[in-house]
């Protein structure tokens, strides 16, 4: 079965839902969407993606038509010898952090000081060890994946260690910024309820 979806006009993250809702209703071997803009394109993209489509993009105007094809996936392998992990081991692959950004500057007053405290805050994030997961970035504080900021370097040296970053695509479109982030995944506003609702714990700075 092949779904096409007319997404044109929709605020995020209804171009996502609307593809989530067909996927989960039907299935489909293919699935096509149109959108009118950057953000619908990257979220709407990466979503298929999730979800074991390859993607493909076209673009005509100011138009893009995100294709996606199921692919097909192996049987799993049989393990040959199962090992029981202690509670602690299970405890930390169970244990979900995630780390909430909603302003370039950490603190309130003075926005030099602010600039400083949040690179020390990222750059002391590895502390909180294997249990660090998540960290999402909106409003302001998407100019921390953009090129120049200082942080951006710390931002990429936690995303090689593992770190998921998830930065607002509404947000990185309002301040322009769109083509020159340099870190993370755009996502919208159904990836940041969700990903809410699966962290074991929320920092928010």
């Amino acid at each position: 079965m092949s779904v096409k979806l007319d997404c044109q006009g929709l605020p995020c993250p209804q171009p996502v839902i609307k593809c989530k809702n067909a996927i989960e209703s039907d299935n489909p071997s293919s699935i096509e969407a149109v959108v009118d803009n950057e953000a619908a394109k990257e979220n709407v993209s990466r979503f298929m993606a999730t979800k074991g489509y390859n993607v493909a993009v076209s673009q005509q105007g100011s138009l893009f038509t995100i294709k996606g094809t199921k692919s097909s996936t192996d049987a799993p392998a049989e393990c040959e010898e199962c090992v029981v992990m202690s509670d602690e081991e299970l405890s930390r692959i169970g244990s979900k952090t995630l780390v909430f950004l909603d302003n370039e500057f950490l603190g309130k007053g003075d926005d030099t000081l602010g600039a400083k405290l949040m690179f020390n805050f990222l750059a002391t994030l590895p502390e909180l060890g294997e249990t660090l997961w998540r960290i999402i970035m909106v409003n302001s504080a998407v100019k921390l994946s953009a090129a120049g900021n200082p942080c951006l370097e710390k931002l990429k040296d936690l995303e090689k260690s593992g770190v998921s970053i998830l930065v607002c695509g509404t947000c990185l479109d309002h301040f322009g910024l769109l083509d020159k982030k340099e870190v993370g995944e755009t996502t919208n506003m159904l990836d940041v309820v969700t990903s809410l609702q699966l962290a074991s714990k929320v920092i928010k700075a």
